[in-house]
């Protein structure tokens, strides 16, 4: 089973509040929707609590599935990840308040040099720790460009060994295929494994080398390997598709219609690949 969630990253150039875009999802039909950290944040220092905004979320018929955090839970230097330790923990503490279920963590600040898997999973576990502390899942996430966790079978290994019966990965189709395209590892992973998925499709120009996040377009739109991932992830359970683009010519619609041709051009993509 699919389900259908907002990235608001995808609507992030409209320059609407938090609020705006939690009820632009809910009009364009979306069940679920995936915020930025940065945008919570703000919304309570502006407004001293987070509960009107649960409210807000529960009166839109929304759920809280993911979101996305930048703390630099993974790097080498002890006290700056520390500080990156901090970070989550107070994105995990906000996301709690909300009835947010799950805590994207990429490997921020660890993108430039490689750095052994082993110590990865020391720290991953060290999220998950955290994420016991306020229920709410880390979910380790591939950047497909990072020198670190840029390939499936990286964040698979670490995620497979990590003492955690909460590990699991964030996938995004576009950053598969930055980091060198192996969906085929997909067919490995449950639903329980792959809570959340970031749809999204790319073109064939500019290449692989050069390609980057604003390019990524609608699903269907471009020649990424739909059927088949749509396909293998159906065959496990299926997941959460997370609508997520940085297209400045979507950021040029109105947030409505955008949402709305994203939502459909995800349920069309997936009824193709279930025909």
């Amino acid at each position: 089973m699919f389900r259908y969630c907002l990235n608001t990253g995808t609507i992030s150039g409209q320059k609407l509040s938090l609020v705006d875009e939690l009820k632009t999802a809910s009009k364009a039909g979306f069940d679920s929707v995936e915020p930025w950290m940065r945008e919570i944040h703000e919304y309570r220092k502006t407004n001293g609590s987070l509960k009107p905004l649960r409210e807000c979320v529960a009166d839109l018929g929304l759920s809280v599935e993911s979101a996305i955090g930048f703390g630099k839970w993974a790097v080498e230097d002890e006290a700056e990840r520390r500080a990156g330790l901090d970070e989550v923990r107070r994105d995990m503490e906000a996301l709690a308040e909300l009835g947010g279920k799950r805590l994207a963590c990429p490997p921020v600040g660890a993108t430039d040099k490689p750095i052994d898997l082993s110590r990865f999973q020391e720290r991953y576990e060290a999220v998950l720790k955290l994420g016991d502390e306020f229920c709410v899942q880390p979910l380790l996430e591939l950047w497909g460009f990072s020198a670190n966790l840029s390939k499936i079978e990286e964040v698979l290994k670490i995620a497979a060994t990590a003492a955690h019966p909460k590990a699991a990965v964030l996938l995004d189709v576009y950053h598969i295929y930055k980091g060198g395209g192996n969906y085929e590892a997909m067919r490995l992973l449950s639903q329980q494994a792959l809570p959340v998925l970031h749809l999204n499709d790319f073109p064939s120009n500019p290449p692989r080398e050069t390609i980057k996040d604003a390019d990524r377009v609608f699903p269907g739109d471009g020649i990424a390997p739909l059927d088949k991932i749509l396909q293998m992830v159906d065959r496990n359970g299926g997941t959460i598709l997370s609508l997520e683009l940085f297209n400045r010519n979507y950021w040029a619609m109105p947030a409505l219609e955008a949402c709305r041709t994203g939502l459909m051009k995800s349920v069309a993509a997936v009824a193709h690949a279930l025909s």
